[in-house]
Parts: C-alpha cells; sequence; structure tokens
C-alpha cells in the first residue's frame, strides 16, 4: 500500500523519533510513504488567530501538492496537522468563492485527497493484517490509550470515532495482545501548544492524564500526536517534581507499540530518545 506523507514540522524536528517509529512500523506492514514534496506548515495553532485566509492558504497548499502527485490518500501523523488540512478541505467544499481565492492564492487547485491519522492508517491496513503479524503479542501489558482533544474533535468536521468515548486505538492495541484500560481521560486536553507559552498550565492538565492513567492500572499510554508526546513524557519529570509524584510511566506512539509487537527492536523504533518510563 502507499500513501501520501505529511510530516509537518514537529515529524522533521523536535519529534523525529515519531518519524523514525512510523516509517519502521509501516514498512513493516508493507506500507510505503511518499513524502509531499516542498510542503509548507500547516499553520498549527497561530495561522487562524492572524490570519483567516493564511490558516486555510497553508494546508490548501499542501492538499494541492497531494493532488499534483496523484495522492488519493494522505497520511498526517500529527493531529494538529490533520485536522488543519481537514477544516481547510471543508471550508474550501462548502465555499466555491473561497476554493477559487486559494487556487490563485497557491497556484494549483487544492485537492480532495483523503486526510488519514495514524489511527485510520492502522485501520485502512486492517487490524486482522496486522494480528496475523504479531511475532511478539504485548500479552499483560496494560495500555491506557490516549486520544488528546484534537484527533475526534471538532466532531462534525474530523467525523472520527466517537469524540467523548472512542475506541479506535483500543482496538489497535487489543489486536497486539495488549489490554486497553478503561479510564476518564482519554479525550481530556494535555495542554498542547502551550508547553512553552504556559508550563504550569501543561504540567496540572497533563498530571491529571497521568495520575488517571495509574490510578486505573495502566503501565504505559499509547499517543498518537507529537505534542502529547511531548506533553507527557519530556515534561514527565517536571510533573513529578512539581507534585511530589512518580509515575515513570512510559508514552509510546501508537507505531511503537505496533513495531515492538511485529517484533521490531525498541532502538530501532527510537523508544531509546524517549524521556520517561522504562522503556520496553
Amino acid at each position: 500500500m502507499n500513501l501520501a506523507y505529511y510530516p509537518g514540522c514537529a515529524l522533521h524536528g523536535s519529534s523525529d523519533d515519531y518519524e523514525q517509529s512510523l516509517k519502521a512500523c509501516l514498512g513493516a506492514l508493507g506500507v510505503s510513504l511518499q513524502e509531499l514534496d516542498d510542503w509548507v506548515c500547516c499553520g498549527a495553532t497561530a495561522a487562524h488567530s492572524l490570519n483567516r485566509r493564511l490558516s486555510i492558504a497553508l494546508p490548501a497548499r499542501n492538499l494541492a501538492l497531494a493532488s499534483r502527485q496523484g495522492c488519493e490518500d494522505l497520511l498526517a501523523p500529527c493531529s494538529m496537522c490533520s485536522l488543519q488540512l481537514i477544516k481547510a478541505q471543508r471550508a474550501m467544499a462548502k465555499d466555491a468563492a473561497l476554493a477559487a481565492e486559494m487556487a490563485i492564492i497557491v497556484e494549483a487547485k487544492p485537492g480532495s485527497a483523503r486526510v488519514l491519522n495514524l489511527i485510520q492508517t492502522f485501520e485502512r491496513v486492517g487490524l486482522e493484517k496486522i494480528k496475523a503479524a504479531v511475532k511478539t503479542p504485548l500479552k499483560d501489558l496494560k495500555i491506557a490509550c490516549y486520544y488528546g482533544c484534537l484527533l475526534t474533535r471538532p466532531p462534525e468536521v474530523v467525523e472520527f470515532d466517537d469524540c467523548e468515548h472512542p475506541v479506535s486505538m483500543d482496538r489497535v492495541v487489543e489486536a497486539l495482545g495488549a489490554n486497553a484500560v478503561a479510564w476518564n481521560y482519554k479525550t481530556e486536553c494535555c495542554g498542547a501548544g502551550m508547553t512553552m507559552a504556559s508550563e504550569e498550565t501543561v504540567l496540572e492538565l497533563s498530571h491529571k492524564i497521568l495520575k488517571d492513567a495509574a490510578d486505573h492500572g495502566a503501565q504505559a499510554i499509547a499517543v498518537a500526536c507529537p505534542m502529547c508526546h511531548v506533553n507527557l513524557d519530556m515534561k514527565q519529570s517536571a510533573i513529578e517534581a512539581r507534585y511530589g509524584v512518580k509515575y515513570g510511566m512510559t508514552i509510546y506512539y501508537l507505531c511503537d507499540l505496533v513495531g515492538l509487537a511485529l517484533g521490531l527492536s525498541p532502538d530501532a523504533l527510537g523508544i531509546d530518545r524517549h524521556f520517561a518510563g522504562g522503556k520496553a
């Protein structure tokens, strides 16, 4: 299976361990990624507050690149990036004048490639295929599947899973032989991009997530967003120091867990580059 791939700024920067894991894991499943040529930042958290046209033009250009490369499916493994792409696509679909304006700005007709997040990509591969490929079942491992606030919201835009009680990531984890624990914070916000502007906010929100996961017996947390991983993994020592607790909770990208179950080494997946937990 071939997919167009939009890494976004995070996977080529602070979260390149996510890209390492993603490519290793999907490669083992026979999925090849075709990175968009000359892609640009999607605008992330700032563009919409500065200029609405810019907030649409940036993702529209990337969608146009996908169309130019003849791509029907576009993997955007960052949940903020996938949301921005989908929002722009829907805005242009509803407003012909806006779509025409964007075509002039980006000098190409924005495409209609289906934007996929990481979980949808595994669903596209097929859970039965993944289950059959498992070499090292993750039996007895209790995982809290953390979707964050962007993968399933706004529900009328992303149209993915249940916005309050999603189960799609849980199904992937269970196909690997692990146990997906029931807990309360699977869609609560971790602070996202506030990690630089208001660290105290991030520490408080992420502490609540880690505590609830631990209280419900989770041994590790699975994420599908680079911002969530930064806040729960990199900031975990600061959270422990501030609240006088010790979690030692490993934060895995979902593709880390799939890769481990497929028999890939932690080093090949970049797990050795994570900050918190015991590491598989």
